[in-house]
């Protein structure tokens, strides 16, 4: 899988249900397909790390929803996610399919990079309320001349 198709792939998997049904939307008419695998829930194991650099451990299980399908015109889309939503799992694989067509143009402009602007914006304003809780500390030094 190419780099490109990483970074798409993760803004699908992590995009809100209702911002990728949006997306997909303005998209307008889409393509007919058939199912390779139709949406399916399961569990996958998450694993974590102490301080991000400690011995792998196992966190817990999270529920997602995977499934595959094939555009008419023989490209195959794939899409795992977060939950239960099925819907949100085929747009994903749809939107991942589109990709890799003629249509890849505007799934990143109308898809894709209002996905990117949410995210960070999201992720800006989470760093804006933890940088509001920070405190700093210092020292007095007391008795002799420092």
């Amino acid at each position: 899988m190419n780099e490109d198709r990483k970074t798409w792939m993760a803004t699908l998997a992590v995009a809100g249900p209702a911002a990728l049904e949006a997306g997909v939307a303005a998209l307008g008419a889409l393509p007919g397909f058939t199912w390779l695998r139709r949406p399916e829930v399961g569990g996958v194991m998450v694993p974590g790390r102490m301080g991000g650099t400690g011995a792998p451990f196992n966190l817990g299980e999270i529920t997602v929803t995977r499934c595959a399908l094939k555009l008419e015109s023989g490209e195959v889309g794939h899409a795992y996610v977060q939950g239960r939503d099925k819907a949100h799992a085929e747009r994903a694989a749809l939107m991942d399919a589109l990709m890799q067509t003629g249509r890849a143009g505007d799934v990143r402009r109308l898809v894709l990079g209002p996905l990117d602007a949410a995210r960070k914006q999201a992720r800006q304003a989470r760093a804006a309320r933890a940088a509001a809780t920070k405190v700093e500390f210092f020292t007095l030094v007391r008795g002799e001349d420092a």
